[in-house]
């Protein structure tokens, strides 16, 4: 796995960091959470309620992809969380990336909104939750280096599935 990047995406409370970490560690990979590669200014907006628009992700996007590019660049691998809900954010990741992957994390909206009424301490409110739903650009075959896991099982039993993913699909990049 040597060089290359994973990245979790889907909206906020599937449990991308969760996830994140004990993919990172299965792995032997390092973990880096997106949420803090945010801007200030971005962190501020979030936390007053208000969704980011496509200009307020922009510096975002540019931190994960010097992140990506820097991980492959010294042959590390990394597991990196981001919501990528479009697929023009996507596309922006995936420039200069020979070896990213995305493993997108999906559920019910019932089911994650109980999950984000349980956490504590993140800036991302209930409220934006149904905003990251519109957004929401969900992958299709146009995207083959996209793999979907379904976030109703346990953590375990969502790595579990992650690497079994992982393995059984080889990278499939798309042209340029």
């Amino acid at each position: 796995m040597a060089g290359q990047c994973i990245i979790l995406m889907g909206v906020s409370g599937t449990g991308k960091t969760t996830v994140g970490q004990a993919l990172a560690q299965a792995l032997g990979a390092k973990f880096i959470d997106g949420d803090d590669l945010h801007p200030r200014q971005n962190i501020v907006k979030m936390a007053a309620s208000q969704p980011l628009e496509d200009h307020d992700r922009a510096p975002w996007l540019e931190r994960i992809a010097d992140v990506i590019f820097s991980l492959e660049q010294k042959n590390e691998s990394g597991v990196l969380v981001c919501s990528a809900l479009k697929k023009r954010y996507r596309d922006r990741l995936r420039e200069g990336s020979s070896s990213l992957r995305f493993l997108w994390l999906t559920g019910d909206y019932a089911c994650i909104l109980e999950r984000m009424q349980q956490r504590k301490g993140h800036f991302m409110p209930e409220a934006l939750l149904r905003s990251q739903f519109a957004a929401l650009e969900a992958p299709d075959e146009s995207e083959p280096d996209i793999l979907a896991v379904d976030i109703a099982p346990d953590v375990p039993h969502i790595v579990a599935q992650s690497l079994t993913l992982l393995k059984d699909q080889p990278s499939r990049r798309i042209p340029a």
